[in-house]
């Protein structure tokens, strides 16, 4: 298992020397290393068993660092950087020669972000070079909210974990970036839409669902847990897997009559927000107990309902 701290001091060192440490945003914790470093980011993708195919996404403490990876141009991305960051939004822009093709999986654009953690937002004042750092959980499974959620899965391959606490958004960012002159969504994530739209005007949805993916988080089966995970019409699928032992998720208060049923409520006032934050943590949950099948109905698709039901989809089975 690896060290819990809050040392900054510490991670920035360890992080120079090119290792691995967890790092927690405000999104999910984060699997860190020097991005310049092509050695340390290789052993992002062998802790996490992530295909190199799949880029990763960038972190800075400012625009001004960005700007010295990255093409930061089009007035209207300069717009969003400006209105929700430091926060959960990653813009897709073109790289510069500095950053590593292993990075971006050979791509023409980069990912970047900048993190809204406190700790996080220190640590990158202290170091010279942009964090790659994708979720730090396996390849393909449910996204680490807790710093006890990274020890559990990647403690043997992880050389500090910063203790930044439970995170305050709990699904991943929203990615935007440019196609044909269009503001495009690439990731549905922890900035909803319709705030994206109240600043920039109308954006495009293009979220892929294959093995060809053009940003961070657009694989067809990811945040997954091992179990067998249906998506749809609770009433249909409790009889459909009758024989089977079943726990259900739910959006508002859990029925009265549980007809020999385990209920979760992602939400009991059925606030979004709220769901978003107890989305992963639930699914680890029943990821670890004695269900054989997990149901779940789908959440409105508004605000951040669609980024819900977008893990929920590359969830199922």
């Amino acid at each position: 298992m690896a060290i819990m701290g809050k040392d900054i001091e510490k991670a920035a060192q360890l992080l120079k020397a090119g290792n691995l440490v967890a790092i927690p945003t405000e999104t999910v914790y984060g699997l860190a290393a020097n991005a310049l470093n092509t050695q340390a980011v290789l052993k992002i993708f062998e802790a996490k068993n992530r295909p190199f195919f799949d880029p990763l996404i960038l972190h800075f403490a400012n625009v001004q660092q960005i700007k010295k990876y990255a093409a930061l141009n089009d007035s209207r991305l300069i717009k969003l950087a400006e209105a929700f960051w430091p926060g959960p939004l990653t813009l897709l822009l073109p790289k510069f020669e500095v950053v590593p093709d292993l990075v971006t999986s050979g791509l023409a654009n980069v990912a970047v972000r900048i993190p809204n953690h406190p700790l996080t937002l220190n640590l990158l004042q202290l170091i010279d070079f942009p964090l790659a750092a994708p979720s730090a959980n396996p390849f393909g499974y449910i996204s680490p909210t807790l710093p006890e959620h990274v020890n559990k899965q990647l403690g043997n391959k992880v050389d500090y974990i910063l203790d930044g606490g439970k995170c305050d958004v709990g699904i991943e960012s929203t990615i935007i970036g440019m196609e044909e002159g269009n503001l495009c969504v690439y990731r549905l994530g922890g900035l909803e839409m319709e705030e994206i739209e109240k600043v920039v005007g109308k954006v495009h949805l293009k979220l892929n669902l294959s093995s060809n993916p053009k940003a961070p988080g657009q694989l067809k089966n990811h945040y997954a847990p091992r179990k067998k995970l249906l998506l749809g019409n609770l009433t249909q699928l409790i009889k459909e897997n009758d024989a089977l032992k079943k726990a259900a998720i739910v959006f508002g208060s859990c029925p009265p009559d549980k007809q020999n049923l385990n209920y979760f409520t992602l939400s009991e006032s059925k606030n979004l927000k709220e769901a978003a934050l107890n989305l992963f943590s639930i699914l680890r949950e029943l990821d670890e107990n004695d269900c054989e099948v997990i149901i779940t109905e789908i959440l409105p698709e508004e605000g951040l309902g669609k980024a819900i039901n977008d893990r929920l989809r590359r969830a199922s089975n």
